[in-house]
């Protein structure tokens, strides 16, 4: 199995270098010679959609979307990824967070910044999330400054029990 991850994140030269490298799963390199894969590897590509991939590697793929997962399952990942986070405080993160992602924003928060935005409110010292902690730790989560007005905008609506 080959990963390439975040190939969009690479550039035109890189990418036409992985066309030919897939074509015959093979690659020269000048000094050493021709290195051959003795059996085509699954190749698995993965995006940020930072930018469009050409049409001609997106032509050889097979496309999968994966989503946010549901409030049940992120709050899993929660709790496994940070015990230290007490169980209440992470439950109203995924909450307000499923509500976030329902807002019009240039970039939606993964897991991963769920993971940081709990992380933060815990190095507070919060026990449960307020507005007040909320608001100083929205970076964390949200990673664009228009995103980051918006939802600031939306908070009280966004966790209406916020103290």
């Amino acid at each position: 199995m080959l990963l390439i991850d975040e190939i969009d994140r690479a550039d035109d030269k890189f990418e036409a270098f992985l066309l030919e490298l897939l074509s015959d799963f093979a690659v020269t390199i000048p000094e050493v010679g021709r290195i051959a894969a003795p059996a085509p590897p699954l190749v698995v590509l993965t995006s940020s959609r930072t930018r469009d991939l050409h049409t001609a590697l997106r032509r050889r793929c097979l496309f999968h979307w994966v989503g946010h997962p549901d409030a049940e399952r992120e709050f899993a990942i929660l709790r496994v990824r940070t015990p230290h986070v007490p169980p209440a405080l992470a439950k109203q993160v995924v909450d307000t967070v499923q509500r976030i992602r329902a807002l019009a924003l240039g970039n939606a928060p993964g897991v991963g910044e769920t993971i940081d935005w709990a992380g933060a409110l815990t190095m507070l010292g919060s026990a449960t999330l307020s507005r007040a902690d909320a608001e100083a730790t929205l970076s964390a989560l949200v990673k664009d400054i228009g995103d980051q007005q918006l939802v600031a905008e939306h908070l009280d609506d966004l966790a209406p029990t916020l103290p």
